[in-house]
């Protein structure tokens, strides 16, 4: 099976109100957050707004509305995100050190990571599975949360996309490298293979 989309091979749905979608062994981008970590006023008016949008452009999306999506709404949220809201957990080392072995241990077994970085309030994560996507961040949502120590401190659901093509690949191994860039040192941890390191 390839490593990228297959447009036209079968895709596995699950989840609710927000659906996830898992094609096989295909590469995911992955992010999701502290459960803190969004201002709950904007998100209700971010959710109706996306509510409206959806109703009057329905699935499934070529690719101008697919960019218009992300623009007018993912790109909202991680702007939010990178704002630092909530209690930024991951801000102190040791936080961030439990969820790395957390990532870690599945690594070469359930998991090949390629990239991601954990930020004070969320993570991005650039993977390809090799086991149910929902039972992946289930398993890294829970152990690190018992391991942290503080309750449940992960928002309910997550975020994920299948990867297109080798651009697409590349693209969101420099959005992750990215994404830190305005924060101090020692507020973020992030990691990437020799694979996503030969991205310029």
């Amino acid at each position: 099976m390839s490593e990228f989309l297959d447009g036209d091979g079968e895709i596995r749905r699950h989840g609710g109100k927000l659906p996830h979608w898992q094609q096989g062994t295909v590469m995911q981008f992955v992010t999701f957050r502290l459960g803190d970590s969004l201002p709950a006023e904007e998100l209700t008016v971010l959710k109706e707004e996306k509510e409206v949008w959806r109703k009057l452009n329905p699935e499934p999306w070529d690719e101008e509305t697919r960019v218009e999506y992300h623009r007018r709404f993912t790109a909202r949220l991680e702007e939010w995100l990178d704002q630092g809201h909530g209690s930024c957990l991951f801000r102190g080392e040791s936080n961030r050190k439990i969820f790395a072995e957390v990532l870690g241990h599945d690594d070469g077994g359930r998991v090949e990571h390629h990239a991601w970085v954990i930020m004070p309030n969320h993570v991005h994560l650039l993977f390809t599975p090799h086991y149910p996507l929902e039972k992946l961040i289930a398993a890294w949502k829970s152990i690190s949360a018992r391991r942290i120590g503080k309750g449940s401190v992960w928002q309910r659901d997550y975020r994920d996309t299948l990867i297109r093509d080798s651009r697409h690949f590349a693209n969101v191994v420099r959005y992750i490298r990215r994404n830190p860039v305005k924060l101090p040192q020692g507020t973020f941890t992030s990691w990437e293979s020799e694979r996503a390191l030969a991205i310029s």
